[in-house]
């Protein structure tokens, strides 16, 4: 990592994403297709939506925009900017799921682990819009 990064990451930066990422992430939260694409996914499929959410943020953070990750503050050896997209874009989904009661809604015949489950997959396909709008809000504004 550099002493002085060109441009630091900052609390506005985090703003910006969470606009994005709540404003794509609105329509798949209470889009009822989703929450049944959610209840047929296999372990398989649900782990490639979060390959494909974590390959979307990176791209556009560090390929589109032109920035380098080694001038970023780090935690863990990871980019903040980066842990803040990923909490972002599922965290947005799961605050929309959870306001606005769709695993209620969706899933009222599920219960208990199966529920989870179910809900986690939804969040993870929400979560790949979430991402486009959370990292392209960072790096445009």
């Amino acid at each position: 990592m550099r002493p002085f990064a060109t441009r630091r990451f900052r609390i506005a930066d985090s703003a910006q994403q969470v606009v994005g990422g709540f404003l794509l992430a609105g329509p798949f939260v209470v889009t009822e297709e989703v929450w049944v694409l959610a209840t047929d996914m296999s372990l398989l499929q649900s782990l490639s939506t979060v390959v494909i959410v974590f390959a979307i943020g990176y791209a556009t953070l560090y390929k589109a925009a032109d920035r380098d990750p080694d001038d970023e503050f780090e935690l863990g050896g990871i980019p903040a900017r980066f842990i803040s997209l990923m909490l972002v874009a599922y965290g947005a989904v799961a605050i929309l799921a959870l306001a606005f009661g769709a695993p209620d809604t969706f899933l009222d015949d599920l219960t208990g682990i199966d529920r989870l489950v179910v809900t986690l997959k939804a969040i993870s396909v929400g979560a790949v819009f979430s991402v486009v709008g959370a990292a392209t809000a960072d790096s445009v504004f």
